[in-house]
């Protein structure tokens, strides 16, 4: 088992893993809504089959909300 941190926690995954596989193993919600940073660079969704997470990386899963005028 690998440590990573995904979102700020500590989380153990089995490498190797790519950063698809992560989204479906961590079940990440919406995840045809969601944006991935890999070590605070964002990760294009075409490119997610090729980038392999690594012992230590940071994951982050962002969701971008629209807001209203007030």
């Amino acid at each position: 088992m690998a440590k990573i941190y995904v979102n700020g926690d500590v989380q153990e995954v089995n490498l190797p893993v790519n950063v698809a596989e992560l989204v479906k193993v961590l079940l990440v919600e919406n995840p045809e809504m969601v944006s991935v940073q890999v070590n605070e660079e964002f990760a294009e969704r075409e490119d997610w089959d090729g980038i392999q997470i690594k012992e230590g990386d940071k994951v982050d899963f962002l969701y971008f909300m629209g807001g209203g005028a007030l």
